[in-house]
Order: C-alpha cells, then sequence, then structure tokens
C-alpha cells in the first residue's frame, strides 16, 4: 500500500468576491520529493503556499498536510503540524534587531521546554550545517552578506527539525555562484535530512537543479505535475514561453554541463524512485 502523501491539495476553487484564481485545482507531494511550484505572474502559486501553511482557505475543496485536514483540526492540532515543516522566506525575514544566533534561537525559545545549554548547541549545530561559522552567529543581519542572510534563514526553517521544508524563492537576489552553492547546499540537506521539499521559484537553474518533479500552474489549476523532461516536452504556452525561450534555452544548456545535473540520488525522483534529471536541450 503505497504511503498518503505529505501534502494533498483536492478539488481546490479559490474566489475573491467574481474573480476566481483557482479552479478544481490538484496537487500532491510525496514523502522525499523535491516538488517546484511555477507559474505565470498572477497565477495564484503565493496562494497555493499560504493555503498549505495554514494561512489561507481556499473557497472551497480540502488541504491535507501530514494527512490531516487543516480546516477541520484544532488551533493546538495546528501547532503542533507547524513544528513539523520549516519555511525559507524569500528575503530571509530575519529578524533585523536580532542577532543570527537569536533569530535561530527565536523558534527554540517559543517552545518554553528547552534549557538555554541545548538551546545554544541546537543553534550552532544549525549554523554549522549551513556552513556558517560561530564568529558569524554573532553578527546581525545588516552585516551580512545576501548569502549568509539565507544561511541563517535556512538554519532557522530547520530548527525545529522538520520533515518537510517550503522555499520561496530561495536563490532569489544571489548572484550566479552563490546561488549554484545555495542549490548544492539545499541538496545536501535534502539527502542528509530525508526531506520533503515544496519549492516556489521562478530561476530556471535552480528549477531544473533540484526538482524531481515540477507542477506547472496555469489555466486556474495544475495543468502538468511530472518529471522535468516531461514538462519540457509538454505542449502548452506557458511552458513554451517558460521553459523554451532563449533564457530556458540556456539553463537547459548549462544543466547538461553542471555539476548537478545528473541522476538524484535515490528516492528523490517521482514515488520515491531515482530520477534521470538529464533534459533535452531545444534545437535552436
Amino acid at each position: 500500500m503505497a504511503a498518503a502523501p505529505v501534502i494533498e491539495l483536492q478539488d481546490i476553487c479559490m474566489r475573491f468576491e467574481h474573480n476566481v484564481i483557482h479552479q478544481d485545482l490538484n496537487l500532491s507531494v510525496a514523502q522525499g520529493e523535491i516538488v517546484s511550484l511555477v507559474g505565470g505572474s498572477g497565477s495564484g502559486k503565493t496562494t497555493v503556499l499560504r493555503q498549505i501553511l495554514g494561512l489561507q482557505r481556499p473557497t472551497s475543496g480540502s488541504v491535507r498536510v501530514f494527512g490531516e485536514d487543516i480546516a477541520r483540526i484544532s488551533a493546538q492540532q495546528m501547532q503542533a503540524l507547524r513544528q513539523r515543516w520549516g519555511v525559507l522566506f524569500q528575503q530571509g525575514a530575519l529578524f533585523s534587531s536580532l542577532t543570527a544566533f537569536e533569530n535561530v534561537a527565536q523558534p527554540l525559545r517559543e517552545l518554553r521546554t528547552l534549557p538555554p545549554d541545548l538551546i545554544r548547541d541546537t543553534v550552532l549545530l544549525k549554523l554549522g550545517m549551513v556552513e556558517l561559522s560561530p564568529a558569524d552567529a554573532a553578527k546581525m543581519p545588516a552585516d551580512l552578506s545576501g548569502g549568509m542572510v539565507k544561511r541563517v534563514a535556512l538554519a532557522r526553517a530547520l530548527a525545529l527539525e522538520p520533515e518537510l521544508l517550503f522555499l520561496d524563492e530561495p536563490t532569489a537576489g544571489l548572484d550566479p555562484d552563490m546561488s549554484e552553492t545555495f542549490v548544492a547546499l539545499i541538496r545536501t540537506l535534502h539527502r542528509e535530512l530525508k526531506l520533503t521539499v515544496l519549492m516556489v521559484t521562478h530561476d530556471l537553474d535552480t528549477l531544473l537543479a533540484l526538482s524531481s518533479r515540477i507542477a506547472v500552474l496555469a489555466d486556474k489549476r495544475v495543468i502538468i505535475s511530472a518529471a522535468p523532461a516531461a514538462v519540457v516536452a509538454f505542449e502548452h504556452p506557458f511552458i513554451k514561453e517558460f521553459f523554451l525561450g532563449a533564457r530556458g534555452r540556456r539553463a537547459l544548456a548549462a544543466l547538461e554541463t553542471s555539476p548537478l545535473s545528473g541522476p538524484l540520488p535515490e528516492g528523490e525522483g517521482e514515488n520515491g524512485s531515482p530520477e534521470n534529471k538529464t533534459l533535452p536541450v531545444p534545437n535552436q
């Protein structure tokens, strides 16, 4: 018997007065996958993310996370559920008045059950996992580079040892070298911590380097959710523009020679199977 999806959206409809954002939207994320959600401006990617996080309720349909219908559970159950996931926000969203150490410590202190020594050791461990030193822990966000801000924010997202990680534009604002390094870090953490990841991104390099599946939002629903090669081959105007324009061709060509290309580690493909990510580069 197949395991239940970690995330499952069924027949989602979202309306704001007479404006229909989503209609008959379905999406599932299996354990161990990295699923990327892409779509054009106004397609409702952020709305989907907010619904999964329990910050916004759809007009109709169900949202299940770890098998729980989040519209039907108590506030206490919802709080327990939130401790099983971490969120990396687009710009890091660090508290500007707190040091890097204090930012990562914040979710641990909110538990109100951990002694200071354990919090200190856990924070330094998480910062070390994202390749930051104890000296970096004392820095204020204003003194951190863009890449370091992302790493601190990622360490905070991992502070409670989540099973599920949400990434909102994880490489936005990073230069190409820093972006590639951050992508490699996410791949390593995904493999070593056995994370399930849902990522929202418009960056093609990040998308193609990380995704075991890509879910495409268009026409108010998910038009395809499949391995990258199948998505690129899918006939739809948005996919043609997004993946097969000049920018998309460059990203596909770069993936062929990137050290991040090639087969994903075992268990990262769709339904837990290895997935070869070599993609056909369209003719120029």
